[in-house]
């Protein structure tokens, strides 16, 4: 008995130890030397990466990926697209079928590893798909340093998603996650996830990338270009030096995640300089169907401003949009995009919106394919915010879009948990509202809790405190609880880890003498705190917050309004009753959340008019 209690007393003395370990970040260097034949769409490229090991954990494997190798009949993410059918990523399918079963022989993705060594010596290696494991010579132990050397040759696969060769809009080459990049390692482990067609993470890098390829190309990337003067498209006053009909390109990058590029004859190059930083590029092919990036230049300005003052500086010195020619996608220090947008609201919320991954994917850079609504429901969170002040509408908050749709999502009965790993949701779109929209909506939602000043702090914390670090959702979270000092762990259960919804109503009106009582009522599943207002017929607005108690304390502040505070509704009890001081014929409209901020399904019997 009492061996017993000395082993579960040692347990409970190990995992408290271990969840009060020193947060560690792993990091990396990579040089890379890389050959393009652009006739055949192949490269030779040769790396070194140093790899540093910042956890208390000594290594004995690493692993890689190999993205590429997605990109071909029958691989993961053809069998996954196939499994699906029409309800997976319609970027990835036509009318059900895979678009990856029919990439030719030719045009097939491969990264093909000719060897790897670590300090010199030769490493046992196995393939998984997109995965490589490396079996190490010798363990590379806490707080120490070793050096991979590697040799590969790639073929640029036929552009189904992000990268490739000769896509819809005709650029020649869009090269992203096209190198063997090491997986993350922390807490959890090696971030070794399959690529499926969904998100990535990584650790923090240095990276310095030579490029030869025909002169007659221009490059587009996220990084520092060493020699303008050598090549194509960066100074008017280049001269191309050529070898073998080759320039050679230099790009450095310092604490980034992932270092993309794109290449096209066709290519021209804008830049100028947002006050304040950063030097943003354009980099894009100039004809009729992309005449829209010429009245860019004033709204990416105004942009990067709003960004830097409400979420935090943009630490790196440049940005690059760069016309990749499929959807969208974010790598360090740019972006590939499409090109040929119709106006400049549609082109600049694609590019708010992948500028924003700036902040919540690269500098906080937490692991999106774990938890992708921290990545896409954040930035999505960022471009609604800087587009409503960019573009003003005439509506009651800007996120009153993303409200309607998620509600008219709902009713379709195919909603999947946010919690879920990005590429292991059964449907497209229900990965696209779990991540994109739910994951606004949380700091829609948290803004109505906990009041708009009270979350514009929060964020302004969270970067302040892990910009350049890899949180979590309990990272944030803590600084969300800190802030406000409510408990808010109640809210990011029901919001995240379930489908339950908000349904609140007025189910009874009763006008006396001197005053009106209302019963509110809760028909759904998550509760939440109320601001019920009522609108006087000299359009008066007063509005009365009713608590829920598992915040155990109350907002104080909104920039919607004043408000009252009455008792705290128990968020078992079904039914509330309040009474305010106004007549029937002292009063125009009683409702639940006139700022329209509340995420409540049902908005039917939110609002009363009284006539």
């Amino acid at each position: 008995m009492k061996k017993s209690v000395a082993i579960l007393f040692a347990f409970i003395i190990s995992q408290f130890q271990a969840q009060q370990g020193a947060y560690y970040q792993q990091s990396a260097k990579y040089k890379m030397d890389i050959d393009v034949n652009a006739e055949k769409f192949t490269y030779q490229g040769n790396q070194t990466l140093e790899y540093t090991n910042n956890s208390p954990d000594e290594l004995n494997v690493v692993y890689f990926h190999l993205y590429w190798n997605a990109f071909k009949p029958n691989s993961m993410m053809d069998q996954r697209v196939a499994g699906q059918g029409k309800n997976g990523d319609s970027r990835l399918q036509k009318d059900g079928v895979s678009r990856l079963a029919s990439i030719p022989k030719n045009e097939e993705g491969a990264q093909n590893i000719h060897w790897i060594k670590q300090n010199g010596k030769d490493l046992k290696f196995e393939i998984q798909e997109t995965i490589m494991k490396v079996y190490l010579a010798e363990p590379i132990k806490p707080n120490s340093t070793t050096t991979f050397t590697m040799n590969w040759d790639a073929v640029i696969p036929q552009q189904i998603r992000r990268s490739g060769r000769n896509n819809k809009e005709g650029v020649d080459m869009t090269m992203t996650q096209w190198y063997p990049k090491i997986a993350e390692y922390d807490y959890d482990g090696w971030a070794a996830f399959d690529y499926i067609g969904r998100e990535f993470h990584a650790p923090f890098a240095d990276f310095d990338v030579t490029i030869k390829i025909n002169k007659d190309y221009v490059i587009g990337a996220g990084g520092i270009l060493e020699n303008p003067t050598e090549v194509k498209g960066y100074d008017a006053n280049a001269k191309i030096k050529a070898e073998k009909n080759k320039a050679t390109w230099r790009w450095t990058a310092k604490n980034m995640l992932d270092f993309a590029w794109s290449a096209d004859k066709d290519y021209v190059v804008k830049s100028f300089d947002v006050p304040q930083g950063p030097k943003v590029f354009l980099v894009y092919q100039n004809n009729d169907k992309t005449k829209v990036w010429e009245q860019a230049q004033p709204y990416i300005t105004k942009y990067f401003q709003i960004m830097n003052s409400h979420f935090g500086k943009y630490v790196y010195p440049t940005y690059a949009f760069i016309q990749g020619g499929d959807g969208g996608m974010e790598y360090g220090m740019c972006t590939m995009i499409l090109g040929e947008a119709k106006d400049i609201n549609g082109l600049m919320g694609l590019m708010a919106h992948e500028g924003a991954h700036s902040w919540y994917q690269q500098m906080l850079a937490t692991n999106e394919s774990m938890r992708p609504w921290m990545d896409e429901g954040f930035t999505s969170y960022a471009e609604t915010y800087v587009m409503s002040q960019l573009f003003p509408e005439d509506l009651p908050n800007p996120f009153a879009n993303s409200l309607n749709a998620y509600r008219n999502f709902i009713k379709k009965g195919i909603e999947e948990p946010a919690v879920w790993l990005g590429d292991h949701h059964d449907n497209g779109n229900s990965y696209t509202y779990a991540s994109y929209v739910k994951g606004e909506l949380y700091l829609v939602e948290l803004g109505y809790i906990m009041g708009e000043q009270n979350l514009a702090e929060t964020l302004k914390q969270y970067y302040d405190q892990w910009s350049m670090k890899h949180p979590s959702d309990r990272d944030f979270l803590h600084i969300a609880q800190k802030v406000s000092g409510m408990d808010l762990k109640w809210f990011q259960n029901y919001w995240i880890n379930t489908t339950k919804t908000i349904d609140y109503g007025i189910k009874d009106v009763k006008y006396e003498a001197k005053s009106t009582t209302i019963t509110l009522v809760n028909n759904g599943q998550i509760p939440m705190p109320i601001d019920f207002s009522v609108m006087t017929t000299d359009k008066k607005i007063v509005t009365y917050q009713i608590p829920m108690n598992m915040t155990h304390t109350w907002k104080e502040k909104d920039a919607y309004g004043e408000f009252k505070t009455m008792p705290y509704w128990p968020w078992t009890q079904k039914e509330y009753t309040i009474t305010v001081p106004y007549t029937k014929s002292q009063l125009s409209v009683l409702g639940i959340d006139f700022s329209q901020r509340l995420a409540d399904v049902n908005l039917e019997d939110n609002f009363v008019e009284v006539k």
